[in-house]
């Protein structure tokens, strides 16, 4: 289908994709605008999409912080209000681009979608993705194929569901991958070609009036190691609103854990993870001291196959907006951390 004349909001964050050269250092830095960085796309002009640039932050992404992604989101929502634009693009640096395009699906409700890009290999460098990661990006937006998918990651063509995408090296030009499912489709000639049905998507609802900002709230993590002797969960122990235990395999820590990790439960929210990254928290075959049958008995909400730096982010966004009740978070996990055929809606995390 022709693009020509769609309506597409582009805003840019900083990141590889954005570096240039530092005079002193000789070293990489955000230092491109967002107009410069589409005067830089070959054969963007030829598609006919009319671009509303936004130079949103300047940053190297892993300085982007949730207060950052909640002012995005509020400017990504007065820009969708009058339906003046068809979808969103985001450019950051690839840190953090799976965090962010997981947060901003839990926020986002319309149909319009959000896909957030970067590139693996700056500009000045040979074999820069950025250019070719962008046109897809605005090709994907700005069509009607995504639309009600949420927000999705597009690297190298691919097109990521926010909920799996991880990034799985840390040079590579395709570190992008989505484990144990695969990318939802391929932008290709000009247009989106999905592979799979639109995902599942959960989204939380907006905070109430006094609920707690988003810098108030301190959701720790912790990853279980090898002979773990539980002095860092000591450490945390009154120090945070609620905890994601990244677990060893699926679900299991060392028994010696497991009080330490109950008396966390009785005053905070602790979610168990795996640390993993691919598969599921299992709830009913092991039953060992340790175990995934185990440690729920003793107060952990299992966090389905969420992995633990998205679990954070659903944890933080329930404890943002009012929700402590144990109950509930569990609700909110069993919904988001299992993978069901896709509703017409998101789901709401209440």
């Amino acid at each position: 289908m022709s693009l020509n004349g769609r309506n597409v909001a582009v805003f840019a964050l900083g990141g590889t994709i954005a570096t240039a050269t530092h005079p002193a250092t000789g070293g990489a830095v955000p230092a491109l605008s967002a107009k410069e960085l589409l005067e830089n796309v070959p054969g963007l002009d030829a598609l006919g999409v009319r671009l509303h640039v936004h130079d949103f932050r300047r940053l190297p992404s892993a300085s982007l912080s949730l207060a950052d992604l909640d002012a995005l989101h509020a400017e990504i929502r007065a820009e969708l209000a009058p339906e003046a634009v068809d979808g969103v693009v985001v450019v950051q640096g690839t840190d953090t681009i799976e965090e962010t395009a997981f947060y901003l699906d839990l926020l986002h409700r319309g149909d319009a979608p959000i896909v957030v890009t970067g590139a693996m290999r700056g500009p000045t460098l040979p074999g820069s993705d950025g250019p070719a990661n962008l046109n897809a990006a605005v090709i994907a937006a700005a069509g009607p194929w995504l639309r009600g998918a949420g927000c999705v990651v597009v690297l190298g063509d691919q097109i990521h569901a926010a909920r799996t995408v991880q990034k799985s090296h840390t040079v590579s030009p395709a570190a992008f991958t989505s484990p144990g499912c695969g990318p939802l489709g391929l932008v290709a000639e000009g247009r989106v070609r999905l592979y799979q049905r639109l995902p599942h998507r959960t989204a939380c609802p907006p905070g109430d009036e006094g609920a707690a900002s988003t810098s108030a709230v301190r959701v720790a993590l912790h990853t279980v190691t090898l002979g773990d002797d539980g002095t860092q969960l000591d450490l945390l122990d009154g120090h945070c609103d609620s905890l994601v235990l990244a677990a060893l395999g699926a679900g299991h820590v060392p028994e010696w854990l497991v009080p330490r990790l109950r008396r966390l439960a009785e005053r905070i929210p602790v979610v168990l993870t795996s640390r993993i990254g691919n598969g599921p928290v299992l709830t009913r075959t092991y039953s060992s001291p340790g175990s995934e049958r185990d440690l729920p008995a003793n107060g952990l909400i299992p966090g389905g196959d969420l992995n633990p730096y998205k679990a954070r982010l659903l944890l933080h966004r329930l404890l943002t907006t009012g929700c402590h009740d144990r109950a509930r978070i569990a609700l909110a996990f069993a919904t988001a951390g299992i993978a069901p055929a896709r509703p017409r809606a998101p789901s709401a995390c209440q």
